[in-house]
């Protein structure tokens, strides 16, 4: 699927890579410590990677290749590399990656024309399980140690992973929507107090709105052709804060309506924060007019223009590039998006990549082997823009303390959900980037608006 936003967020990725670069690239072409070379194991390395019912005594592997599908190139794909070259020196295989930008498109292709690759990293969950449920993808419950993944990764992962009761994939790589940028040191002045729940955070921006000039928010919605995807975020966190997974997955999915009470719901505590009297500068007008980069700086310019802003962890590279001379951790940081519900606490949005095997070959086993073990993907972690949803990578493989604390985020995560846009028909998403603006504009149009949402779903799903 077409993803307009994506311009924008690379570029906040490439920055805070070379903003990292300096510091990390000692270690560029290194390999994680904890994995030890292996001759005799499929495990590849330490032995609580080896499958459940793999053999003991790996396949002589060597002069083999392992093809790998996906949407990863530059920086991304050096950094990958650089992950997989542990794995080529161990076993003399080597790794052929072919990176496009409509992957989608290119797999279905290759898949109708029984011509696989090996193994995919997959963009999101959905393409996922269409593959799963067409039976076109290796179950990989007696590839890897299944126990070792419930210690690693949180069971929510484990379950988006999973498609009837079969694991088919793997999240090798995540990145979190759930941040709330601030100034600490404003925050610390001025006695604010990180809110924990949605009526705090309330409260608090109400306690800003009257003290004075400064407000409790920058939103920046502006985007050219994709002008109002950050609103999406938005709504979307709200409804997983606030309804659950279940619901989430069924407005997804379009089991529910737009019109849905819980949907609504979302889009009026978002409209809280845009048409609420000083909650931003210059009101709505101010977000339908900004860009979401732009909105990014307010919080932290001097004097600043506003107290918060809600946006995903990418942001890190739009305020370093913008604020060199600030310190991440000190001058800014983020606190997670506060609870709603009590059910639903420690939810989290983002998005990810999820590694899947098309090919049941041995080379094809032992890179996802190689791959399951998160520690082996610190060279990715030491050069920055990188994070993992699993325990196994040490937090001191992040380049900064704000990269572990993001990662932290995502292993500690109760529910997480994939980006829910990213994941609805083009037709579909481009309407509803067009429904933020809308509603921005006039907040008292939100029934009709939510209801030509509708009619566009229904036309989308068939």
């Amino acid at each position: 699927m077409k993803r307009p936003r994506f311009s924008i967020i690379l570029v906040g990725l490439l920055v805070l890579v070379l903003a990292v670069f300096v510091v990390a690239c000692g270690d560029d072409n290194g390999t994680s410590d904890t994995t030890e070379a292996a001759t005799e194991d499929t495990s590849m390395g330490t032995e609580s990677t080896m499958g459940d019912t793999a053999s003991t005594e790996a396949a002589d592997i060597s002069g083999e290749t392992v093809n790998v599908l996906g949407v990863w190139g530059g920086p991304e794909l050096e950094a990958f590399q650089a992950v997989v070259a542990g794995w080529e020196e161990q076993t003399g295989a080597s790794l052929a990656f072919e990176g496009t930008r409509d992957l989608t498109a290119t797999l279905r292709t290759r898949v109708g024309g029984n011509n696989p690759p090996d193994l995919a990293i997959l963009p999101n969950p959905a393409l996922m399980n269409e593959f799963a449920q067409q039976g076109v993808l290796v179950p990989l419950g007696d590839v890897i140690d299944t126990v070792k993944l419930a210690e690693d990764y949180a069971p929510t992962w484990v379950d988006l992973g999973t498609v009837n009761e079969e694991l088919y994939g793997i999240w090798v790589k995540a990145a979190a929507k759930s941040t709330v940028w601030y100034d600490p040191v404003q925050f610390d002045q001025n006695g604010y107090e990180i809110p924990q729940t949605w009526d705090d955070m309330i409260a608090l921006s109400d306690q800003i709105a009257g003290a004075g000039d400064i407000t409790p928010w920058s939103v920046g919605l502006q985007d050219g052709a994709a002008s109002g995807w950050a609103g999406t975020d938005w709504i979307q966190e709200i409804l997983l804060h606030e309804s659950g997974g279940d619901v989430y997955d069924q407005w997804v999915n379009h089991e529910i309506p737009w019109t849905d009470p819980a949907i609504k719901s979302a889009w009026e505590k978002f409209g809280k924060i845009l048409h609420t009297e000083g909650y931003l500068p210059g009101g709505a007008q101010f977000a339908i007019s900004t860009s979401p980069q732009d909105a990014s700086y307010l919080p932290f310019q001097d004097p600043p223009k506003a107290y918060m802003y809600f946006l995903g962890a990418f942001t890190e590279g739009f305020i370093a590039a913008q604020f060199p001379d600030q310190v991440a951790s000190e001058d800014y940081d983020f606190f997670r998006f506060p609870d709603i519900a009590e059910d639903y606490a420690g939810a989290v949005t983002g998005s990810g990549d999820i590694l899947s095997m098309f090919n049941d070959t041995p080379a094809a086993r032992s890179l996802v082997i190689y791959l399951a073990d998160a520690s082996n993907w610190a060279p990715w972690a030491e050069l920055g823009g990188y994070t993992s949803p699993s325990t196994a990578l040490d937090p001191s493989a992040y380049p900064s303390e704000l990269a572990a604390k993001t990662a932290e985020q995502l292993t500690e995560a109760s529910i997480f959900r994939f980006d829910a846009d990213d994941m609805m028909p083009a037709e579909l998403q481009q309407a509803y980037f067009q429904a933020v603006m809308t509603y921005a504009q006039s907040p008292d149009q939100l029934d009709s608006i939510l209801q030509s949402l509708e009619d566009t779903a229904a036309g989308a799903y068939q």
